[in-house]
Protein backbone atom coordinates (compact mmCIF):
# COMPACT_ATOMS: atom_id res chain seq x y z
CA UNK A 1 0.00 0.00 0.00
CA UNK A 2 1.19 3.50 -0.79
CA UNK A 3 2.54 5.75 1.85
CA UNK A 4 4.03 8.88 2.15
CA UNK A 5 7.04 9.94 5.30
CA UNK A 6 7.68 13.37 6.71
CA UNK A 7 9.03 14.30 10.16
CA UNK A 8 7.82 17.28 12.43
CA UNK A 9 8.67 18.20 16.10
CA UNK A 10 5.57 17.87 18.25
CA UNK A 11 1.89 16.71 17.68
CA UNK A 12 -1.43 18.70 18.73
CA UNK A 13 -4.47 16.80 19.17
CA UNK A 14 -7.95 17.24 18.58
CA UNK A 15 -9.97 15.51 21.59
CA UNK A 16 -13.80 14.84 20.68
CA UNK A 17 -13.93 13.16 17.07
CA UNK A 18 -10.24 12.54 17.38
CA UNK A 19 -9.09 11.29 20.50
CA UNK A 20 -12.04 10.04 22.17
CA UNK A 21 -16.13 9.54 20.54
CA UNK A 22 -18.48 11.30 22.89
CA UNK A 23 -20.78 12.44 20.06
CA UNK A 24 -23.42 10.34 21.63
CA UNK A 25 -24.08 12.26 25.24
CA UNK A 26 -22.74 15.60 23.55
CA UNK A 27 -25.81 15.33 21.20
CA UNK A 28 -28.11 14.57 24.13
CA UNK A 29 -27.01 17.18 26.41
CA UNK A 30 -28.09 19.31 23.69
CA UNK A 31 -31.44 17.61 22.82
CA UNK A 32 -31.97 18.55 26.59
CA UNK A 33 -31.24 21.94 26.02
CA UNK A 34 -33.70 22.06 22.83
CA UNK A 35 -36.58 20.01 24.78
CA UNK A 36 -36.31 22.51 27.97
CA UNK A 37 -36.60 25.21 25.69
CA UNK A 38 -38.86 23.67 23.54
CA UNK A 39 -37.17 23.71 20.51
CA UNK A 40 -36.72 20.96 17.89
CA UNK A 41 -33.59 18.51 19.27
CA UNK A 42 -32.61 17.84 15.54
CA UNK A 43 -32.51 21.38 14.83
CA UNK A 44 -30.28 22.45 18.11
CA UNK A 45 -27.99 19.52 17.46
CA UNK A 46 -27.36 20.46 14.11
CA UNK A 47 -26.57 24.04 15.03
CA UNK A 48 -24.68 23.66 17.58
CA UNK A 49 -22.31 20.86 16.29
CA UNK A 50 -18.79 21.62 16.50
CA UNK A 51 -18.70 24.83 18.62
CA UNK A 52 -18.21 25.97 21.99
CA UNK A 53 -20.53 25.49 24.44
CA UNK A 54 -19.78 28.74 25.60
CA UNK A 55 -21.11 30.18 22.22
CA UNK A 56 -24.18 27.85 22.06
CA UNK A 57 -25.17 29.04 24.86
CA UNK A 58 -24.73 32.59 24.45
CA UNK A 59 -27.06 32.30 21.41
CA UNK A 60 -30.25 29.49 23.38
CA UNK A 61 -29.80 31.33 26.49
CA UNK A 62 -29.59 34.85 26.40
CA UNK A 63 -30.57 35.45 29.53
CA UNK A 64 -27.33 34.18 30.96
CA UNK A 65 -25.20 37.35 31.87
CA UNK A 66 -21.65 37.48 31.41
CA UNK A 67 -20.70 36.74 34.63
CA UNK A 68 -22.85 33.65 34.87
CA UNK A 69 -20.91 32.32 32.03
CA UNK A 70 -18.56 30.18 32.90
CA UNK A 71 -20.60 28.78 35.85
CA UNK A 72 -23.43 27.92 32.86
CA UNK A 73 -20.54 26.22 30.69
CA UNK A 74 -19.41 24.17 33.28
CA UNK A 75 -22.99 22.73 34.17
CA UNK A 76 -23.34 22.18 31.12
CA UNK A 77 -20.45 20.06 30.73
CA UNK A 78 -21.22 18.07 33.37
CA UNK A 79 -24.46 16.95 31.64
CA UNK A 80 -22.73 15.73 28.68
CA UNK A 81 -20.88 13.40 31.29
CA UNK A 82 -23.67 12.66 32.87
CA UNK A 83 -24.99 11.27 29.97
CA UNK A 84 -22.10 9.72 29.24
CA UNK A 85 -22.10 7.96 32.52
CA UNK A 86 -25.75 7.24 33.20
CA UNK A 87 -26.28 3.88 31.12
CA UNK A 88 -23.43 2.49 32.67
CA UNK A 89 -24.82 3.20 36.23
CA UNK A 90 -28.07 1.93 35.57
CA UNK A 91 -26.53 -1.37 33.94
CA UNK A 92 -24.16 -1.94 37.37
CA UNK A 93 -27.36 -1.66 39.22
CA UNK A 94 -29.36 -3.65 37.38
CA UNK A 95 -27.02 -6.50 37.66
CA UNK A 96 -26.66 -5.86 41.73
CA UNK A 97 -30.61 -5.71 42.15
CA UNK A 98 -30.38 -9.02 40.04
CA UNK A 99 -33.15 -7.40 37.61
CA UNK A 100 -33.20 -9.13 34.45
CA UNK A 101 -32.39 -6.64 31.43
CA UNK A 102 -35.29 -8.71 29.50
CA UNK A 103 -37.55 -7.05 32.03
CA UNK A 104 -36.31 -3.54 31.48
CA UNK A 105 -38.65 -0.93 29.67
CA UNK A 106 -37.74 2.07 28.47
CA UNK A 107 -38.29 4.23 31.29
CA UNK A 108 -36.35 1.83 33.57
CA UNK A 109 -33.97 4.75 34.56
CA UNK A 110 -37.10 7.27 35.19
CA UNK A 111 -38.41 4.34 37.44
CA UNK A 112 -35.83 3.42 39.54
CA UNK A 113 -34.54 7.26 39.96
CA UNK A 114 -31.78 7.24 37.57
CA UNK A 115 -33.62 9.85 35.69
CA UNK A 116 -32.44 11.52 32.55
CA UNK A 117 -29.77 13.96 32.93
CA UNK A 118 -31.00 17.60 33.92
CA UNK A 119 -31.15 20.39 31.25
CA UNK A 120 -29.45 22.85 33.71
CA UNK A 121 -28.61 24.21 36.93
CA UNK A 122 -31.71 26.77 37.46
CA UNK A 123 -30.48 27.76 41.14
CA UNK A 124 -28.58 30.85 40.24
CA UNK A 125 10.95 9.04 27.88
CA UNK A 126 7.04 7.35 25.89
CA UNK A 127 3.63 8.24 27.08
CA UNK A 128 2.47 4.63 28.56
CA UNK A 129 1.87 6.54 31.43
CA UNK A 130 -0.61 8.69 29.97
CA UNK A 131 -3.14 5.48 30.12
CA UNK A 132 -4.96 4.63 33.40
CA UNK A 133 -7.83 2.45 34.38
CA UNK A 134 -10.98 4.15 33.14
CA UNK A 135 -13.27 5.15 35.97
CA UNK A 136 -16.43 3.99 34.37
CA UNK A 137 -15.46 1.25 31.96
CA UNK A 138 -18.35 0.98 29.30
CA UNK A 139 -20.14 -2.84 30.13
CA UNK A 140 -22.13 -4.15 26.91
CA UNK A 141 -19.37 -2.57 24.58
CA UNK A 142 -15.54 -2.09 24.41
CA UNK A 143 -14.76 1.70 25.65
CA UNK A 144 -12.29 1.20 22.53
CA UNK A 145 -14.27 2.10 19.45
CA UNK A 146 -11.84 -0.48 17.49
CA UNK A 147 -14.60 -1.32 15.01
CA UNK A 148 -13.92 2.24 13.52
CA UNK A 149 -17.83 2.62 12.93
CA UNK A 150 -19.35 5.87 13.04
CA UNK A 151 -22.35 5.74 16.11
CA UNK A 152 -25.63 6.71 14.78
CA UNK A 153 -26.85 10.30 15.74
CA UNK A 154 -28.93 11.37 18.66
CA UNK A 155 -30.68 13.18 15.72
CA UNK A 156 -31.18 10.16 13.95
CA UNK A 157 -32.12 7.75 16.17
CA UNK A 158 -34.67 10.65 18.00
CA UNK A 159 -36.25 10.84 14.65
CA UNK A 160 -36.56 7.10 14.51
CA UNK A 161 -38.44 6.86 17.61
CA UNK A 162 -40.80 9.80 16.90
CA UNK A 163 -41.82 8.73 13.58
CA UNK A 164 -43.02 5.52 15.51
CA UNK A 165 -44.71 7.59 18.17
CA UNK A 166 -46.78 9.45 15.37
CA UNK A 167 -50.06 7.84 14.28
CA UNK A 168 -50.23 6.03 11.65
CA UNK A 169 -50.67 8.08 8.32
CA UNK A 170 -49.03 11.07 9.75
CA UNK A 171 -46.45 12.94 7.85
CA UNK A 172 -42.77 11.69 8.73
CA UNK A 173 -39.83 14.41 9.00
CA UNK A 174 -37.82 14.28 6.07
CA UNK A 175 -34.84 15.94 6.48
CA UNK A 176 -33.20 16.32 3.32
CA UNK A 177 -37.09 17.46 1.83
CA UNK A 178 -37.27 19.57 5.11
CA UNK A 179 -41.47 19.65 5.03
CA UNK A 180 -42.45 22.31 6.84
CA UNK A 181 -46.06 21.00 7.26
CA UNK A 182 -44.91 17.65 8.65
CA UNK A 183 -42.34 19.74 11.22
CA UNK A 184 -45.92 21.52 12.21
CA UNK A 185 -47.51 18.17 13.14
CA UNK A 186 -44.99 17.20 15.26
CA UNK A 187 -46.14 18.28 18.53
CA UNK A 188 -43.98 19.33 21.58
CA UNK A 189 -44.94 15.88 23.32
CA UNK A 190 -44.00 14.05 20.56
CA UNK A 191 -40.68 15.62 20.41
CA UNK A 192 -40.08 15.30 24.11
CA UNK A 193 -41.27 11.48 24.59
CA UNK A 194 -39.08 10.48 22.07
CA UNK A 195 -36.56 12.15 23.30
CA UNK A 196 -37.18 10.53 26.54
CA UNK A 197 -36.86 7.14 25.15
CA UNK A 198 -33.73 7.44 23.34
CA UNK A 199 -31.83 9.04 26.03
CA UNK A 200 -32.73 6.56 28.57
CA UNK A 201 -32.15 3.37 26.77
CA UNK A 202 -28.94 4.14 24.75
CA UNK A 203 -25.22 3.30 25.47
CA UNK A 204 -24.17 6.94 25.29
CA UNK A 205 -20.32 6.21 27.32
CA UNK A 206 -17.41 7.40 25.75
CA UNK A 207 -14.98 5.39 23.71
CA UNK A 208 -11.52 5.87 22.81
CA UNK A 209 -11.10 5.75 18.85
CA UNK A 210 -9.00 3.23 16.86
CA UNK A 211 -5.30 3.70 16.83
CA UNK A 212 -5.58 6.60 19.75
CA UNK A 213 -3.54 4.20 22.81
CA UNK A 214 -1.02 2.77 20.19
CA UNK A 215 -0.32 6.65 18.67
CA UNK A 216 -0.01 8.33 22.29
CA UNK A 217 2.44 5.85 22.99
CA UNK A 218 4.56 6.09 20.45
CA UNK A 219 5.22 9.81 21.35
CA UNK A 220 7.93 10.89 23.88
CA UNK A 221 6.81 13.43 26.66
CA UNK A 222 6.67 16.64 26.06
CA UNK A 223 6.10 16.40 22.19
CA UNK A 224 2.52 16.41 22.10
CA UNK A 225 -0.66 18.78 23.40
CA UNK A 226 -4.41 18.70 23.48
CA UNK A 227 -6.33 21.51 21.60
CA UNK A 228 -9.74 21.27 21.87
CA UNK A 229 -12.87 23.31 21.82
CA UNK A 230 -14.33 21.47 25.15
CA UNK A 231 -13.76 23.19 27.95
CA UNK A 232 -11.52 22.38 31.47
CA UNK A 233 -14.96 20.22 32.67
CA UNK A 234 -15.71 17.95 29.51
CA UNK A 235 -12.32 17.79 28.38
CA UNK A 236 -10.65 15.87 31.44
CA UNK A 237 -13.23 14.34 31.88
CA UNK A 238 -13.79 12.64 29.01
CA UNK A 239 -10.03 11.66 28.65
CA UNK A 240 -10.07 10.20 31.96
CA UNK A 241 -12.83 8.10 31.17
CA UNK A 242 -11.16 6.37 28.62
CA UNK A 243 -8.02 6.24 30.32
CA UNK A 244 -6.03 8.87 28.88
CA UNK A 245 -4.35 11.24 31.06
CA UNK A 246 -4.69 14.45 29.86
CA UNK A 247 -1.03 15.74 28.66
CA UNK A 248 0.64 18.96 30.71
CA UNK A 249 -0.23 21.36 27.61
CA UNK A 250 -4.17 20.64 27.54
CA UNK A 251 -5.92 24.06 25.44
CA UNK A 252 -9.37 24.05 26.79
CA UNK A 253 -12.43 26.59 25.25
CA UNK A 254 -12.38 28.42 28.44
CA UNK A 255 -8.29 29.26 28.56
CA UNK A 256 -8.52 32.42 29.36
CA UNK A 257 -5.24 33.63 26.78
CA UNK A 258 -7.55 32.31 23.61
CA UNK A 259 -8.90 35.24 21.88
CA UNK A 260 -10.75 33.02 19.36
CA UNK A 261 -11.65 29.29 19.07
CA UNK A 262 -11.71 27.26 16.10
CA UNK A 263 -11.77 27.99 13.08
CA UNK A 264 -9.14 30.34 14.22
CA UNK A 265 -6.00 29.02 14.87
CA UNK A 266 -5.43 30.19 18.02
CA UNK A 267 -5.79 26.99 20.21
CA UNK A 268 -2.93 25.12 18.31
CA UNK A 269 -1.02 28.00 18.03
CA UNK A 270 -1.47 28.43 21.82
CA UNK A 271 -0.41 24.90 22.12
CA UNK A 272 2.82 24.45 20.07
CA UNK A 273 3.70 27.56 21.85
CA UNK A 274 3.38 26.09 25.34
CA UNK A 275 5.35 22.92 24.42
CA UNK A 276 8.28 25.38 23.26
CA UNK A 277 7.60 24.21 19.02
CA UNK A 278 6.68 26.26 15.97
CA UNK A 279 3.43 25.21 15.34
CA UNK A 280 4.32 24.97 11.27
CA UNK A 281 6.74 21.67 12.76
CA UNK A 282 3.86 20.47 13.75
CA UNK A 283 1.16 17.73 13.29
CA UNK A 284 -2.39 18.30 13.96
CA UNK A 285 -4.59 15.68 14.19
CA UNK A 286 -8.72 17.01 13.77
CA UNK A 287 -11.84 15.66 12.63
CA UNK A 288 -14.42 18.15 12.41
CA UNK A 289 -14.22 20.86 9.27
CA UNK A 290 -13.89 23.87 11.53
CA UNK A 291 -10.72 21.90 13.36
CA UNK A 292 -9.08 21.05 10.18
CA UNK A 293 -9.45 24.89 8.83
CA UNK A 294 -7.88 25.76 11.99
CA UNK A 295 -4.88 23.50 11.87
CA UNK A 296 -4.07 24.22 8.06
CA UNK A 297 -4.10 28.11 9.23
CA UNK A 298 -1.99 27.46 12.12
CA UNK A 299 0.75 26.43 9.57
CA UNK A 300 0.80 22.71 10.80
CA UNK A 301 0.53 19.88 8.57
CA UNK A 302 -2.65 18.30 8.79
CA UNK A 303 -3.82 14.99 9.24
CA UNK A 304 -7.56 14.55 9.35
CA UNK A 305 -9.71 11.21 10.22
CA UNK A 306 -12.81 10.33 9.20
CA UNK A 307 -14.11 9.06 12.77
CA UNK A 308 -17.00 12.07 12.83
CA UNK A 309 -17.78 12.97 9.85
CA UNK A 310 -18.04 11.11 5.99
CA UNK A 311 -14.82 11.44 3.96
CA UNK A 312 -16.84 13.88 1.15
CA UNK A 313 -17.37 16.13 3.97
CA UNK A 314 -13.87 16.95 5.20
CA UNK A 315 -11.89 16.42 1.99
CA UNK A 316 -12.11 20.17 0.74
CA UNK A 317 -11.34 21.25 4.06
CA UNK A 318 -7.52 21.55 3.41
CA UNK A 319 -5.88 18.55 5.08
CA UNK A 320 -2.54 17.24 3.88
CA UNK A 321 -3.62 13.65 4.98
CA UNK A 322 -7.32 12.31 5.05
CA UNK A 323 -7.24 8.92 6.73
CA UNK A 324 -10.27 6.55 8.33
CA UNK A 325 -8.44 7.05 11.59
CA UNK A 326 -5.28 7.07 13.52
CA UNK A 327 -4.51 2.96 12.57
CA UNK A 328 -3.62 4.56 9.17
CA UNK A 329 -0.51 6.54 10.79
CA UNK A 330 2.50 5.24 12.42
CA UNK A 331 4.83 7.63 13.88
CA UNK A 332 8.76 6.55 15.36
CA UNK A 333 11.78 8.86 16.95
CA UNK A 334 14.75 9.43 15.45
CA UNK A 335 17.88 11.09 17.36
CA UNK A 336 17.82 12.50 20.83
CA UNK A 337 17.29 15.35 23.50
CA UNK A 338 16.66 18.72 21.50
CA UNK A 339 17.70 16.74 17.90
CA UNK A 340 14.52 14.41 18.29
CA UNK A 341 12.46 14.91 15.29
CA UNK A 342 9.05 12.25 15.14
CA UNK A 343 8.78 10.56 11.78
CA UNK A 344 5.45 9.73 10.48
CA UNK A 345 3.99 7.11 8.22
CA UNK A 346 0.86 7.77 6.32
CA UNK A 347 -0.91 5.26 3.87
CA UNK A 348 -2.80 7.05 1.29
Amino acid sequence: MPSTTFHADAVLFDMDGTLTDSIAAVEAAWGAVAVDLGLDPEIVIAATHGKRAIDNLAFYRPEIKAHEMDAAVEAFEKSILDFADSFEKRTARRRSSGESSAGFSAHAGLDSGESTPALSDTSSSSRSGSFSTPSLPSSSSSNDSTSGARRPSFATRLSDMLTSALPEGSPVFDESAEDKHADEKRTDTDIEAAWETEAEVVDRSIRILPGVKDMIECIPNGRYAVATSGAKTYAYGAMTRVGITPPPVTITADDKRLKAGKPAPDPFLLAASCLGFDARRCVVFEDSPSGIRAGVASGATVIAVCTSHERSKIEGCGAHFVVEDMRKVRCATEGEGEWMKLMFTVES
